[in-house]
């Protein structure tokens, strides 16, 4: 052995053991540093484009695994994340359509390590609505934001009030899913919803849509379910209008003709001005009007 190569054995030697003397703290500090601060290495996304050289679509798939590893990380670390619209805003600079993200941004988001706000949720809501702006088409998209702003939403919000309406707009995009090709079962959860709400006008045509779209074979039992709540909903509908219908009479009754027994007056008709009513030129009036309208309910 020449006196080179045992000079080279000794620095290889000496190096090992400063390298294995020194990494183990490294290590250690690196991690903490990254325990403090996590460090967000990407351009902003007006400049992504450049960056990645026309391979837009390998950077979004390079962008969402490293945003579904950091999610993971963060969580089994017990560490906040908050790089999650950092990476959204990367993802759609780059491809606007991308559906991984609209499926579970709302997840990442109000679910982030260590807890999610209403300001998460609030966000949360912006991308799935601009999620149904750039995929109209897209039922599965539609019936995301809608269980999301229906079902989760809500209990991260302070206001009562607005709890309910962000509900029923839930339900009202559920009832938009079913008609781009969702499970029509979602057209009950839709209804039923819009119906606690108080909206019951507003379920009847989802379901009437559901109803025909389910006309076939293998979804009988889907057909029936939803043919059942839409003749519950129309009955309860013509109830209404009965009521309602019937107070206005009433009322109009005790205004102008109380003195006559209320059979004569419905048989008397509406009071009209014989003035104003005379000639053709009032058919279309609706104050000269002779039949009793019907009035919607409140």
């Amino acid at each position: 052995m020449t006196q080179s190569t045992v000079v080279a054995a000794i620095v290889f030697v000496a190096c090992a053991a400063g390298v294995s003397r020194l990494q183990p703290g490294l290590a250690l500090t690196a991690h903490d540093v990254k325990e403090r601060q996590d460090v967000f290495a990407l351009p902003p996304p007006a400049e992504l484009h450049v960056a990645t050289l026309g391979w837009d679509a390998a950077a979004v798939d390079v962008l969402w695994s490293e945003l579904l590893v950091d999610y993971g990380t963060h969580w089994a670390e017990k560490r906040a994340f908050d790089d999650t619209p950092r990476y959204a805003d990367a993802i759609l600079e780059l491809e606007p359509t991308y559906p991984p993200l609209y499926q579970f941004i709302s997840t990442m988001l109000v679910y982030r390590p260590p807890q999610g706000t209403e300001a998460d949720a609030r966000l949360a809501r912006k991308y799935l609505e601009r999620g149904t702006r750039e995929r109209p088409q897209d039922g599965d998209v539609w019936l995301a934001y809608g269980e999301f702003i229906a079902f989760v939403a809500p209990s991260f919000l302070h206001d009562p009030a607005e709890s309910e309406v962000w509900r029923k707009d839930g339900a009202t995009a559920i009832g938009h899913a079913v008609e781009l090709g969702a499970n029509p079962e979602r057209a009950l959860t839709a209804a039923t919803m819009l119906n606690r709400a108080g909206s019951p006008e507003a379920a009847i045509p989802f379901l009437e849509r559901a109803y025909a779209f389910t006309d076939q074979p293998g979804m009988g039992e889907v057909h029936e379910s939803i043919g059942r709540r839409l003749a519950t909903l129309q009955a309860t509908r013509m109830r209404s209008q009965a009521d309602a219908t019937a107070q206005s009479i009433d009322a109009r009754w005790q205004s102008e003709l109380p003195f006559l027994p209320r059979d004569q007056y419905l048989m008397v008709g509406p009071s009209i001005d014989p003035a104003r009513c005379a000639g053709l030129s009032s058919v279309d009036d609706p104050a000269c009007e002779r039949r009793w309208p019907v009035v919607e309910p409140p």
